[in-house]
C-alpha cells in the first residue's frame, strides 16, 4: 500500500508539472499573438494619423519667401520669345491659302494701284512706297466689305460678285496677292546709266537682238517701247531672249479665256545693264512684258526726245527696249 501511494503521488506530480508547462506555453503564445496584433494596429494608426497630419503642415515666412522666389526664377527662365515664335509659326502654317482671283479682277486692281503710285513724288523712298500700298489695301478692303453687303449698284470699280473674293484675298495675305500679280516694292531702286563715250559722239543703234532669231509673226522692232495694258507684268516674268518673250505672248493669246485680254504686244529688255523706264522700278535684263491694246501705240522709238531727257536726266540716249505687235 505504501508503494502504491508513493507511485500515485509521483504520477500526480508528474502530470501536474506538465499541465503547468502547457499552460505557460499556451499563455506565452497568446501573449505573442496579442503583442503582434497590437503592434499591427498601432502601426496602422500611426500611418493614417501621419497622412492626416501632412496637409496641416505650416511653413515659416522664410520658407514661403524662398518658395515664391523659386517660382519667380522658374517663370523668368521660361523661353517666352521662343514660345511666341512657335505660336506664330503654328498660326502661319494653319493660315488659309491665298484666294486665287480671276485674271480680269487682277488686271483691274493692278492698274488701279499703278495709277495711284503715279501720284507719289518722283523720289519717294521704299518705305513711303510700301506705306502707300498698305494704305491702298486697307482702303480697298474696307470698300470691298461695304460693297459685299450692298445689293444696289455702286460707283465702285469692283463688281458686287467680285467684292467677296477680294475681301477674302486681302484678309488672307495681301502681300502674297500683290506678289502674285507682279506688284512688289524693290529693296533698292537704282537706275544709273553710264555714258563713257566721248562728248559729242552719239550712241549707235544696234539692230541685232541677242538670242535665237525671231519669227516673222513677232514683228520685232529694236529700240522701241510700246504702250498698253499689262497682261503679264515683266518684273517677275523673265525670258532668255526676245524670241522667247514673243512666244510667251503668242501662247498667252491662245490660252486666254473669252473674258480675258489677249496679248498682242510684247516688250523685252535685252540690255545687260537694264532698261530705263519713267516709273519707280528697276528694270533688269530679261524682263518680258505682255500687253494688250486695241490700237497699239509707241511710247518711244529709237532715241528719247531731248525734252524727255531734260526731265529725266538718268535716261539714256537710245531706247533700250525691244517690242513687237502680234496677231491681226
Amino acid at each position: 500500500m505504501a508503494r502504491v501511494g508513493e507511485w500515485g503521488f509521483k504520477g500526480r506530480a508528474k502530470w501536474g508539472c506538465s499541465y503547468k508547462k502547457t499552460t505557460l506555453i499556451v499563455c506565452s503564445i497568446n501573449i505573442v499573438v496579442a503583442l503582434y496584433v497590437l503592434r499591427s494596429l498601432y502601426a496602422s494608426l500611426y500611418i493614417y494619423s501621419d497622412r492626416d497630419s501632412r496637409p496641416t503642415l505650416e511653413y515659416t515666412p522664410d520658407q514661403i519667401r524662398k518658395m515664391e522666389e523659386s517660382v519667380r526664377i522658374r517663370k523668368a527662365a521660361e523661353p517666352v520669345e521662343l514660345i511666341r515664335l512657335v505660336k506664330a509659326l503654328k498660326k502661319e502654317l494653319s493660315r488659309e491659302v491665298v484666294v486665287e482671283l480671276p485674271q480680269p479682277l487682277k488686271l483691274k486692281i493692278t492698274n488701279e494701284i499703278v495709277e495711284r503710285l503715279k501720284t507719289l513724288r518722283p523720289k519717294a523712298n521704299v518705305t513711303e512706297q510700301r506705306e502707300f500700298v498698305e494704305r491702298w489695301c486697307k482702303e480697298k478692303l474696307k470698300e470691298a466689305k461695304q460693297l459685299a453687303l450692298e445689293t444696289n449698284a455702286s460707283s465702285s470699280t469692283i463688281l458686287h460678285e467680285e467684292a467677296e473674293m477680294l475681301v477674302k484675298a486681302l484678309e488672307s495675305d495681301w502681300t502674297v496677292l500683290l506678289e502674285d500679280m507682279g506688284l512688289w516694292i524693290p529693296a533698292e531702286i537704282v537706275n544709273t546709266e553710264h555714258h563713257d563715250k566721248p562728248e559729242g559722239e552719239e550712241e549707235e543703234l544696234d539692230q541685232i537682238l541677242p538670242g535665237r532669231p525671231l519669227p516673222p509673226e513677232c514683228h520685232a522692232e529694236v529700240h522701241t517701247d510700246y504702250d498698253g495694258a499689262a497682261v503679264r507684268w515683266g518684273l517677275n516674268h523673265h525670258k532668255d531672249s526676245a524670241a522667247d518673250c514673243c512666244q510667251a505672248c503668242l501662247d498667252q493669246a491662245k490660252r486666254a479665256k473669252p473674258n480675258e485680254k489677249r496679248c498682242n504686244i510684247w516688250v523685252y529688255c535685252p540690255s545687260e545693264g537694264g532698261c530705263h523706264s519713267p516709273d519707280i522700278y528697276e528694270h533688269k535684263l530679261g524682263e518680258c512684258w505682255l500687253k494688250y491694246a486695241e490700237t497699239p501705240k509707241r511710247n518711244f522709238k529709237d532715241k528719247y526726245p531731248e525734252s524727255y531727257r531734260n526731265n529725266h536726266p538718268s535716261a539714256p540716249l537710245v531706247v533700250p527696249w525691244a517690242s513687237g505687235i502680234v496677231g491681226a
